[in-house]
């Protein structure tokens, strides 16, 4: 393993390359369940030498956002699944931006435009590290699933809100998610 003081030019040209991502995260709780979730699609940026953001989907549970907002701790992985093995991991603090939030549209602006979109997580990495992935296997990108985007599409934006509402206001450990606005002071 080789720690990096930022996000370097290499690093970054290697991490765009990238079609899927894990993100890691986990409330404060021995007794919580720890989430990982894989991310795909381009929904990846990064901002600067020890900043990314990613764009956060509308799914079945909003663990994330919930473990960020008790104590903001998370950690993106790329693992490559061709060319040289390597694996690259960003230890940080997160934010998840809401589109009602006043920073959500300047961080919306470096994404493209999507219907299953919930929030954008912002990361502070405070840790950049890399290592072989020597054990990783080969696999053979096909596409992108358009299957989200559908989804959100039927629904229309009043549905996937309410959708949302129903859940991902809580996570799994009844932590609070997504707040309703009249929820939010």
């Amino acid at each position: 393993m080789k720690l990096h003081p930022e996000i370097t030019p290499k690093l970054a040209r290697w991490i765009e390359q990238q079609k899927l991502f894990f993100v890691g995260s986990a409330p404060l709780s021995a007794d919580g369940h720890i989430n990982l979730s894989p991310k795909g699609g381009d929904c990846f940026r990064i901002l600067g030498p020890k900043e990314v953001a990613y764009l956060d989907y509308t799914g079945s549970g909003a663990e994330t956002i919930a473990h960020l907002r008790e104590n903001g701790r998370i950690v993106i992985m790329f693992c490559a699944f061709e060319g040289g093995p390597q694996i690259v991991r960003l230890h940080g603090t997160g934010t998840a931006h809401l589109p009602s939030d006043d920073s959500f549209q300047s961080l919306a602006s470096r994404f493209p435009s999507n219907p299953g979109m919930r929030s954008i997580i912002r990361i502070e990495v405070q840790r950049v590290s890399d290592s072989c992935g020597y054990s990783v296997p080969y696999f053979d990108y096909q596409g992108e699933r358009d299957i989200l985007d559908k989804w959100a599409n039927a629904k229309g934006r009043e549905g996937v809100t309410a959708y949302q509402a129903e859940k991902n206001r809580l996570s799994i450990d009844g932590l609070p998610a997504l707040e309703q606005p009249s929820e939010r002071t």
